[in-house]
């Protein structure tokens, strides 16, 4: 679409990547088209930014109820966490490089966030809360990104990279919510057990 007449945009860069398996060897080639979020404007490209990160503390007394009561402690990892995030405001971006002639002078309007953008974080944290509260579960006072579910068989808590389960009925849930669901359109990277070591 053409830049409107008010607005500026944002320009963007291709960040590129080997990644590794866990014994070293080459797993993939991984492109990924970031913002530059540092020429956004407070007050006309973004306003808040703040999200919150999950404190030390909470994680500490995670593990520790987790192994006090041998409950399995399961990760899970959101593929492109922050792209699935969606924007309130208007951005606008610059053509990819090397894309720049097939968009003939129009610029990108962006509707999710993108890595690099000041919002995309919160963004992010908003719309995995908004799915986890949707639910059930209720978010705590002391860490927002601790999140509790009282179930039949013990409380299920839920933080945005930690999950301490009991029961693994409502890990599955979880699971299913964040892989491809309509109200969340995320899929699951992986699911794994953590493993722990001495």
């Amino acid at each position: 679409m053409p830049l409107p007449k008010d607005k500026k945009t944002v320009g963007c860069k291709w960040v590129f990547n080997v990644k590794l398996n866990s014994d070293g060897s080459m797993e993939r080639y991984k492109a990924r088209l970031v913002a530059r979020g540092y020429t956004q404007t407070y007050g006309i490209d973004y306003q808040e930014t703040f999200a919150p990160v999950a404190k030390l503390n909470t994680i500490r007394s995670l593990l520790s109820i987790a192994a006090n009561l041998e409950w399995p402690l399961h990760q899970l990892d959101v593929k492109n966490a922050f792209l699935n995030g969606e924007l309130e405001e208007e951005v606008f971006m610059d053509a990819p490089p090397g894309f720049e002639d097939l968009f003939g002078g129009n610029v990108c309007r962006l509707k999710k966030s993108l890595y690099g953008l000041k919002r995309s974080p919160r963004a992010w944290f908003e719309k995995f809360s908004k799915s986890v509260k949707n639910q059930g579960y209720s978010q705590g006072q002391s860490d927002h990104t601790m999140f509790i579910k009282p179930s039949g068989t013990g409380k299920v808590a839920v933080g945005p990279l930690e999950l301490g389960l009991r029961n693994s009925r409502n890990l599955s849930r979880i699971k299913a919510t964040h892989k491809g669901s309509r109200t969340t359109q995320c899929s699951s990277n992986r699911l794994e057990l953590v493993r722990w070591q001495s």
